[in-house]
């Protein structure tokens, strides 16, 4: 039996006159692989701000866990189990690799500043733990060798990998991937696809994403949901929205589907 851990009731998101996210609702189960598509400016990345906390609904519902989270700070947000990534990469450049992972634990330890200063026997082996679970982490992703990189000096695909391996850091029940191929080559691609699996069957990750590669989205979703205009206007399996008329004409417009329908 499936479980629910995120649902959306009536979301809406206006700037102003603008109305960026209309009425929507959306589910999604543990353990699941969901995909939020559409056109530029279909709604998607605002609704993960909501779901992230970066932006306040303007009504609507929105429960973790059956939990009403709309409108709760991104830092609360971490702390119950969400954590993401972003389009473009916002890593700690100057920062090593190992260092960039720590800080994604921060809240998770005990040591204040006065701890962190002192450095009693039980801090120290906070930090120890700390270090090791980094390392973990790293190891998963394939960055180990690296520990001591600055993320600045990373490949660009290796960087992706470690603002994943710092979002992992936090210990999410729910994790959002904004765009995770972006400026990948093909081969990188197909290396994040398989990944991607891999935190849902290895860690029991629940993911969402947001992604414009048609490859990506039927290769790895369970769900795909299509906005426009912030409106859902589809949601189902991968093959059933590949030949719906609806999100054909949302991407390609009136004039491409009268040109596929009479062939």
């Amino acid at each position: 039996m499936t479980q629910t851990l995120l649902a959306a009731k009536g979301i809406t998101r206006r700037f102003g006159g603008l109305v960026a996210v209309d009425n929507l609702d959306y589910t999604l189960d543990m353990n699941t692989i969901a995909s939020i598509i559409g056109p530029n400016g279909a709604g998607k990345t605002t609704f993960f701000n909501i779901i992230t906390g970066f932006y306040k609904p303007s009504s609507g519902t929105l429960l973790f866990e059956g939990r009403e989270i709309g409108g709760m700070r991104p830092n609360r947000l971490t702390q119950i189990g969400l954590a993401r990534t972003f389009q473009t990469i916002r890593l700690f450049g100057n920062l090593t690799a190992l260092e960039n992972v720590l800080i994604g634990m921060h809240h998770l330890l005990k040591a204040g500043w006065l701890g962190s200063i002192l450095k009693p026997r039980w801090v120290l082996e906070e930090e120890a733990r700390a270090k090791e679970e980094a390392m973990d982490l790293l190891r998963y992703v394939g960055l180990d060798s690296y520990e001591e990189v600055f993320a600045q000096s990373l490949p660009y695909g290796m960087q992706r990998r470690l603002e994943i391996a710092r979002a992992l850091a936090t210990k999410p029940k729910l994790l959002l991937l904004d765009e995770p191929t972006a400026g990948m080559n093909p081969n990188e691609t197909h290396d994040m696809i398989g990944f991607i699996r891999r935190l849902r069957d290895d860690r029991g990750l629940t993911i969402l994403l947001i992604e414009h590669d048609m490859q990506v989205v039927m290769n790895i979703s369970d769900k795909v949901t299509v906005l426009d205009y912030g409106q859902k206007i589809a949601e189902g399996l991968p093959v059933e929205i590949q030949r719906n008329e609806r999100v054909i004409e949302a991407y390609l417009g009136k004039r491409a589907l009268e040109l596929l329908k009479n062939g």
